[in-house]
């Protein structure tokens, strides 16, 4: 599998609203697969590509596969030079304390380390300790003077963690897992496809949208403007299969295979088309786990609701510790979706 596009995905910056570099990278990566690449007005780069052989009245299959990890943005500059932020997405912030991270600047990309204001370990009371702090306690420390700091940085400059990509075991850790993974997958399965034939009877469309961690903004206008008949909300899900978790609260569990997505809070996939996709993954000896996700919501949502709705499901890889910058898969899983969306296209009539 291709491990090199994958930490180049990850460890490219991109929060929600900037997305750009990552939309830049994946517009490399693609040329050749697609027929057409057209980025829109909110910055979803939609990916299409006619049916092969050519055919009229052809299905519309939409992949969403979201570009932006979450993140911050400078919301102001003190006069110590000191740089406070503004969450774009979710944030258990007890996952923050003692971050490094880049502070993503027009003049370029700054070190810094991320902390929570108040007393250090030495001089701070039990009482101190045992706070959990806010996002809007925590600051950046550059290393610069105020005049420095002041300069470089200005409000709307964002913020991401510095953590590389690392293979650990079986497993993959890396920041921004979630989506980068879907983004692998909208080019890889592509791949996949063309290495089965390359034949398909559907019009294929990858959508790599825009700010789902802040509401599934991108993946709304991108369906709105696609259409499908059916979508496949790729994103990953969590695999809670560590200490301290009841079993029935897993979700997945790590080495079982892609998660066929049949629910969250934002949509209940189209029966039919899960058993479909179940039946295929049967056919071809790939491993999968139907899952439910109590909270949350992917971009599947977006394209079953837009215009006059389509018929959607969720593919799906379990990571554990989401929205950290530990975020870790299972190689076989990722491949495991991989294989059965090439599989689901290359069948798609």
């Amino acid at each position: 599998m291709n491990v090199d596009l994958l930490r180049r995905l990850c460890e490219t910056p991109g929060v929600p609203g900037r997305e750009e570099r990552v939309r830049a990278l994946i517009e490399k990566e693609v040329e050749g697969l697609f027929d057409t690449c057209e980025t829109d007005p909110m910055g979803n780069l939609i990916c299409r590509r006619s049916p092969r052989p050519a055919r009229e009245g052809a299905p519309r299959v939409m992949l969403l596969c979201h570009m932006d990890e979450i993140g911050f943005y400078v919301s102001h500059v003190d006069d110590k030079g000191f740089v406070w932020i503004n969450a774009a997405g979710g944030f258990d912030t007890r996952n923050l304390f003692s971050r490094r991270v880049t502070v993503v600047t027009r003049e370029g990309d700054l070190p810094g380390v991320m902390n929570p204001g108040g007393r250090p370990v030495h001089i701070a009371s039990d009482e101190d300790r045992k706070k959990v702090p806010e996002v809007k306690e925590f600051f950046v420390d550059l290393g610069l003077s105020p005049e420095e700091a002041s300069q470089k940085v200005r409000v709307g400059d964002y913020v991401v963690m510095d953590e590389p990509l690392r293979e650990v075991g079986s497993k993959i850790v890396s920041k921004a897992l979630d989506n980068r993974v879907a983004c692998w997958l909208g080019i890889e399965s592509i791949r996949e496809l063309d290495r089965l034939g390359g034949t398909h009877a559907c019009e294929i469309v990858v959508a790599f949208t825009v700010q789902e961690e802040v509401g599934l903004r991108g993946a709304r206008t991108a369906s709105f403007a696609v259409k499908p008949d059916i979508g496949l909300g790729i994103d990953v899900t969590l695999s809670c299969d560590t200490p301290g978790v009841p079993e029935n609260e897993r979700v997945t569990v790590q080495g079982q295979g892609f998660g066929l997505h049949i629910k969250d809070s934002s949509f209940i996939a189209d029966h039919a088309l899960a058993e479909q996709v179940e039946q295929i993954a049967k056919e071809h000896g790939i491993a999968y786990q139907r899952c439910i996700l109590a909270r949350g919501g992917q971009d599947g949502a977006a394209a079953q609701q837009a215009a006059a709705g389509a018929r959607a499901v969720g593919i799906t890889v379990g990571t554990r510790y989401i929205h950290t910058v530990t975020e870790m898969i299972d190689r076989s899983d990722l491949v495991a979706a991989r294989d059965v969306l090439a599989r689901y296209l290359a069948s798609c009539s």
